[in-house]
């Protein structure tokens, strides 16, 4: 835990069902992040905090542009006359490892923690996880462990790695095919070293460019290939594909090898990966995952289905080239790829 001699937390309030106040349609954020720490006394005892109340949305409406307003809003905290020693950001859970994945990407060479958190119920309920999901984040922001985190239920995950896995559950959040980093228990914050990315030397920088030109299509059997015809025409630049089990895609009646290749040569980048959680893809292993491999596609190994739209939208928001941005994506960046 940091005394408050140890510096200074900066909290970045985003809305979110942690921030959320009951209305005549439903639950909608209505605190700020005075309002929340409230109810957390015992962090204004041992943190000193200061609050930055960015956003107040629903994380359903939080989207490119509001990660961009996100990471702007680290870089001016970290180049400020007294930068804090971490930054923890209050968020919806409906997007959250979406903003975790992009922030991971936006934020480069990043010296301090970034860690995203929220809760499963308001924090004015009296049965609410918001409590302990802030208390987490902020030991994890003292850290001194630099990366984008997203601490929830107990447990710190890696930025590029978190899912969001149940809809009402407190333990709403999984670290895919990569164990957590640490998780808070009897002996206090416990992080796994050996878990985390290698330390990227260089100044930090903000690449805060996006474009949100990409589509995820979940395969099904009797998918019609033609549907994909329109997205060159509708401006889509990157197609995430979840193909079948460990990767294929069916050319038997309906051909997708055909408009998956249509698709690359009109200069879409065409990811692939699993529909599977768990895992990595592997299209090298069956001869209709060869097939899609040999028309140009650009594997997702063992990614999260949001870490390759979040470093797609990034991607793209930097280079032009398709080629370019494949050349990238296969690059691994904060742990996202560790079985290629």
């Amino acid at each position: 835990m940091e005394a408050k001699s140890g510096g200074t937390v900066h909290l970045i309030a985003t809305g979110g069902t942690i921030a959320s106040v009951p209305s005549a349609h439903g639950l909608v954020p209505g605190f700020g992040g005075a309002e929340i720490l409230r109810y957390c006394q015992s962090a204004l005892l041992h943190y000193d905090i200061e609050i930055e109340d960015l956003l107040n949305l629903d994380s359903s409406n939080i989207q490119p542009e509001e990660w961009q307003i996100m990471a702007r809003a680290v870089a001016r905290a970290l180049t400020s006359p007294r930068p804090p020693v971490g930054i923890v950001i209050t968020h919806g859970t409906d997007t959250m490892a979406y903003t975790a994945a992009a922030l991971s990407y936006m934020l480069v060479n990043l010296p301090l923690p970034v860690v995203l958190t929220g809760s499963q119920l308001p924090i004015t309920d009296p049965l609410s996880d918001a409590t302990a999901n802030l208390a987490a984040a902020l030991a994890m922001a003292t850290s001194g462990v630099p990366g984008v985190f997203l601490a929830f239920d107990r447990q710190i995950l890696l930025g590029t790695r978190a899912v969001k896995v149940r809809t009402t559950g407190f333990a709403a959040f999984e670290s895919i095919n990569h164990p957590i980093v640490g998780h808070i228990g009897g002996d206090g914050l416990v992080l796994d070293h050996s878990c985390l990315p290698p330390p990227v030397n260089g100044p930090f920088r903000l690449e805060d460019a996006v474009d949100a030109s990409v589509m995820v299509l979940k395969l099904s059997p009797g998918f019609d290939p033609g549907l994909l015809e329109a997205l060159p025409a509708r401006g889509c630049r990157a197609l995430v594909l979840e193909a079948f089990g460990i990767g294929g895609v069916h050319e038997l009646r309906r051909n997708l090898l055909t408009a998956l290749e249509s698709l690359i040569a009109a200069g879409l980048v065409v990811v692939v990966g699993s529909q599977c959680l768990y895992e990595r893809s592997d299209f090298r292993r069956y001869a209709v995952g060869r097939s899609v491999l040999e028309r140009g596609a650009v594997p997702a190994f063992d990614m999260t289905t949001e870490s390759c739209v979040a470093k797609l939208i990034t991607l793209l928001g930097r280079y032009r080239d398709p080629a370019e941005v494949a050349r990238r994506f296969r690059e691994p960046v904060c742990g996202d790829i560790q079985s290629a």
